[in-house]
């Protein structure tokens, strides 16, 4: 089993940064892969920026070049820097990660991003 909480969440204006973390409760190292989704009232959940633990790195075409997603082993934590923020932003940002070639998959929590215009 594995706890993720996410924190960093917000309002801020369009054209503002924030940055999301998210802890886990194991090491990410052991991880296949690590991202972030998103979803907005009334719509489906989607992902946003993921990676993997074979280097693959993917962005969703409406944050790419503005968002950017890392993670440090040695805290369990992956971050997600999301600079430029539009309305279009405003959602419940979601932590995920999956174990042994996705047979795992485990949800944080969420937390909100309410971006103004």
């Amino acid at each position: 089993q594995v706890q993720l909480v996410e924190s960093g969440g917000g309002l801020v204006q369009a054209g503002g940064s924030l940055r999301l973390t998210c802890i886990a409760s194991r090491s990410i190292f052991s991880m296949d892969a690590m991202g972030w989704f998103r979803q907005a009232p009334g719509k489906q959940r989607e992902l946003v920026a993921e990676f993997t633990s074979g280097g693959s790195t993917y962005y969703a075409d409406s944050v790419k070049g503005r968002f950017g997603i890392s993670g440090d082993n040695a805290k369990n934590t992956v971050y997600l820097q999301m600079n430029s923020l539009k309305p279009e932003d405003t959602a419940v940002y979601y932590c995920r990660v999956t174990r042994q070639f996705g047979a795992y998959v485990y949800w944080g929590q969420g937390t909100q991003v309410t971006v103004s215009s």
